[in-house]
Parts: structure tokens; C-alpha cells; sequence
């Protein structure tokens, strides 16, 4: 509820509104994705059409959002309800009374009141308070120390590199929960990127700072391997630091470090004095097990950048190749002849966490991969895909035969055959 800050505490009464507030962004607005005018995200935050239900609204969390933001308390009703004023130097825009549980007689009222107080205020962190009533979210925050541009502007080249290490590191953190590698190439990406999609994400007034809103319904695992991952690297990287040893990179690939994750973190600091990020949990959900309850933000700087790239090298060169048994659809065959061996790319349906692989066949299995396509069937294939290129490539390739499907999927290749004919008149050509 906004009340103006000299009201007597232990009034419960309607308090005028205060002219210094203006119509908050909806959060239909709220960024998707990472650039501006994303579409409207789907998933938890689909129906987040304005402020909160306060009927919804566990008067404790909005407390702790509230103190996590910088509000600060400034006492109250003892037992019935507390007052909250803004972060920052003493302004007019009033406070906020919240009650102390739902046992309070006037508390949807109040928490009515104080929602809408937060969603017309011009306060920054209001935004960012009702965005994690609305979905239970774990946030992570990004801070980049920057040379300022024009009147403490951040340049545009500078904002856009910021946002996408950000992405990449939340990528890495995706990537980890589907396996431990030190490197994945196009390994899980799909995947990883898909359970990325219910993240939003604000960015602070200065450009110096970012938050992502992860909910933790569909995206705890990611918050959760991040803060594991992040700490082993800075762990890491202290200790290439002092002894020269590459050592705690390589034990630190099982808490989710990765050449993905170094990268990403180069990515941040490169150019700056230093980077910041710090994990918070969502007080609807707790903390999770083996986690800090107030994680310290950990901090990366330019002196961190050579262990940082000797270990994403490292981490490229020693994932080996993956014995693998794939099927998958032909989309594309090349050779230089009308006969001898040939390669082909391959869609895959089955056996590997990659969207497609190429495949050098010998001149029968390539005649075999074309016939099985013409008659719209998949087929199957045994090799070992190969981390040079990232997992793209299938090696020493053998036992191709054709695979049975349902007949939607048969239709569906057919279509993707008449689609790109261009890419198979080699294949259908004389002698094959």
C-alpha cells in the first residue's frame, strides 16, 4: 500500500497518492529474450499480464523481496504490519505497508495496495519485486565495470557484448545440467537453448548491470549448476594463478565447467576492469540443497583471462570423439563423380545430442544412404563423432542399412526430398 511517509504508523486508512508516480511498464513488456521488442514470453510468465493476485501473495516473500532490493524497514504495527520505504536518498515517492502474515484482518487490501504502489512506482527495484512475486524466480546478476560513454552512458557495441556473455553463460549453465563435458560443441544445444526460454531478463538504468528472473520451476537445475560451476572456476583460476598447474580446471569439468562456460566468461570481462555475478534464490522456493543460502558474488578480472583461455584450449583438444549409433534423415549428398565415395549430411532422429552430423561413406554405403532416401527412410549408421568441429562430424563410418518408419514420418521425409531435389541429382544420376 503507498501512504505518504509522515502518516501515524498505526493508521490503516487510505493515504493520498503521490504525484511523483507514473504508470510502471506492464509485464507484457518484459523482455523474452535479449534484445528489444522480443516477442511476449511464453511458459510461467504468459498470463503475468499486470501486477500480481494479492490473494496469491505470501506477505512474507514480498517482505524478503522487498529487503533483498534495498527497501528498508522502518517499523510499523508491531505483528499486524511493517513499513518499507525505497532504496536511495529520501524521495517523495512514500512507502509501502505490507502486513506481517494473512492472519492480518485488512492484509489483501494492503497487499493490493502495495502492488499497485509497486507497479506505477518509478523506483527501479519495484520492477524487479514484482517480477519475482509473479513467478517464483531465482535471479542471477551480471555487473561489468566500464569506461562510461556521453553522460554516463554505456556505448551500444559495449551493452550488446555484455548481453550476449550473459547469454552464453547461462547457455554453459543449461548445457552442464544435460551432461558433464569439458567441451559440447553442438552437443545438447537445442536442447539447453529450449529450457532457456521461459528466462526474462532487465537490464539496470546505467548499463552496467543485467538480471536474468530463471523460474525456478523450469529452471532451478540451471541456477543451481551455474552457482556450482562459477565457483570451481574461480577456484581454478586462483589456483593456476599462484602454482602454474591446470589441474583444478580439469577436476572442476565435474561441477559444470566447461570451454563454454570459460569462454562466456571472457567474453564478460574481456574489455572491462572486472566482472561481477551473484546467484540469489527465490524465498517461495528456498534454498536448494549444497547451496549457500546468501551466496557472495564472485568476481572476475582481466588478470584471470590467460587461465581462463589455457583452459577452454585445453578443455577443445582433450574431449575425445563419442562411439556413437545414429539414425538419422539424408538432407544433403555431394560427391565429385558419378561414382566412388561420397558425403552426406544426415538430420538426426536418434543417437546422438546433435541436430546433424556429416558423413563420409565408401560408394556402396553412399548408393545405400541415396536409395533409402528416394524411398523416403532414414538410416542407420555406426561411427564416432568427432570433437574437432564440435561433434559435427561422423568418422570411420560403417553397417549402413536403411530404417523402417511409421508411415507420418515417411511422408514428412518425401516432402523434404521434393522440397530440395537440388541437393540429390547427383545421387539420381546414371549408374546409381
Amino acid at each position: 500500500m503507498h501512504r505518504p511517509i509522515d502518516e501515524p504508523e498505526g493508521g490503516t486508512g487510505h493515504g493520498p497518492a503521490s504525484p511523483s508516480f507514473r504508470p510502471h511498464p506492464t509485464f507484457a513488456e518484459l523482455p523474452g529474450s535479449w534484445s528489444a521488442g522480443a516477442a511476449r514470453p511464453t511458459g510461467p510468465w504468459s498470463d503475468a499480464g499486470g501486477p500480481p493476485d494479492p490473494g496469491r501473495v505470501d506477505p512474507l516473500v514480498l517482505g524478503a523481496l522487498l529487503a533483498r532490493h534495498g527497501w528498508r524497514r522502518r517499523g510499523g504495527a508491531p505483528g499486524r504490519y511493517s513499513r518499507w520505504t525505497p532504496p536511495g536518498p529520501a524521495t517523495a515517492t512514500g512507502s509501502l505497508l505490507v502486513p506481517e502474515s494473512r492472519a492480518f484482518p485488512d492484509c489483501e487490501d494492503l497487499l493490493g495496495e502495495a502492488l499497485t504502489a509497486l507497479a506505477r512506482s518509478v523506483v527501479p527495484s519495484a520492477r524487479e519485486v514484482l517480477v519475482g512475486l509473479t513467478v517464483p524466480s531465482d535471479e542471477i546478476r551480471w555487473w561489468r565495470d566500464v569506461p562510461p560513454g556521453p553522460s554516463g552512458t554505456v556505448p551500444w557495441a559495449v551493452q550488446e557484448q555484455f548481453r550476449s556473455a550473459a547469454r552464453q553463460l547461462l547457455l554453459a549453465g543449461a548445457l552442464a545440467v544435460r551432461g558433464r563435458a569439458g567441451y559440447y560443441g553442438a552437443r545438447h544445444r537445442r536442447q539447453a537453448q529450449a529450457s532457456l526460454g521461459a528466462v526474462v531478463v532487465g537490464a539496470a538504468p546505467d548499463g552496467r548491470g543485467l538480471t536474468a528472473f530463471v523460474p525456478v520451476e523450469t529452471g532451478r537445475a540451471i541456477a543451481v549448476r551455474l552457482y556450482h560451476a562459477l565457483y570451481a572456476a574461480r577456484e581454478a583460476a586462483d589456483y593456476q594463478r599462484a602454482t602454474g598447474g591446470m589441474e583444478a580446471f580439469d577436476a572442476a569439468v565435474t561441477a559444470g565447467v566447461s570451454r563454454e562456460l570459460t569462454e562466456a566468461l571472457v567474453a564478460l570481462v574481456r574489455g572491462s576492469e572486472g566482472a561481477r555475478i551473484a546467484l540469489e534464490w527465490a524465498p517461495a522456493a528456498g534454498t536448494p540443497a549444497g547451496c549457500a543460502a546468501r551466496p557472495e558474488p564472485v568476481e572476475f578480472s582481466a588478470g584471470d583471462l590467460p587461465a581462463l583461455r589455457e583452459a577452454g584450449a585445453r578443455y577443445l583438444t582433450d574431449e575425445p570423439s563419442v562411439p556413437v549409433r545414429i539414425t538419422g534423415a539424408v538432407v544433403r549428398m555431394r560427391r565429385s563423380g558419378p561414382r566412388g565415395e561420397g558425403t552426406v549430411r544426415l538430420r538426426v532422429l536418434a543417437g546422438a545430442e546433435v541436430p546433424h552430423v556429416r558423413v563420409s561413406l565408401d560408394e556402396e554405403s553412399y548408393r545405400t544412404a541415396g536409395h533409402a532416401h528416394l524411398v523416403g527412410l532414414p538410416i542407420r549408421v555406426v561411427g564416432r563423432l568427432e570433437s574437432r568441429g564440435g561433434f559435427r562430424r561422423l568418422t570411420d563410418a560403417s553397417a549402413v542399412v536403411p530404417v523402417q518408419v511409421d508411415e507420418a514420418e515417411r511422408d514428412r521425409l518425401m516432402k523434404s526430398l521434393h522440397e530440395n531435389l537440388d541437393y540429390f541429382e547427383e545421387a539420381c544420376g546414371p549408374g546409381d
